[in-house]
């Protein structure tokens, strides 16, 4: 019902910036919240920042101030804007919308900064 695409990961110097970009498509609703979860090696997946179809957001503490989600309602896209990158911020970041219908998940895109 819900098709999530990811893109824009890549492999960052520590320091650097990442812009990921998330594209919805099917039976959107107008009330929804979608988000950027990550998971890294050997550890469990974790919220990274959620923003609601009205534009309330929401930031784990390990990237308030460096990262920030916004969206384009009228395209369907997600974004999460990464600054000030650390080798910790090294993970798989998901795609994630949440509805009536549903939780729906993208493939997800690898984030690598290296040191």
């Amino acid at each position: 019902q819900v098709q999530l695409v990811e893109s824009g990961g890549g492999l960052v110097q520590s320091g650097g910036s990442l812009r990921l970009s998330c594209a919805a498509s099917g039976r959107i609703l107008r009330i929804n919240v979608m988000g950027w979860y990550r998971q890294a090696p050997g550890k469990q997946r974790e919220l990274a920042a959620t923003i609601t179809s009205g534009g309330i957001t929401n930031y784990a503490d390990s990237v308030k101030g460096r990262f920030t989600i916004s969206k384009d309602n009228i395209k369907n896209m997600m974004y999460l804007q990464m600054n000030s990158l650390k080798p910790e911020d090294t993970a798989v970041y998901y795609c994630n919308l949440e509805q009536l219908t549903g939780q729906y998940w993208g493939q997800g895109t690898q984030v690598t900064v290296s040191s």
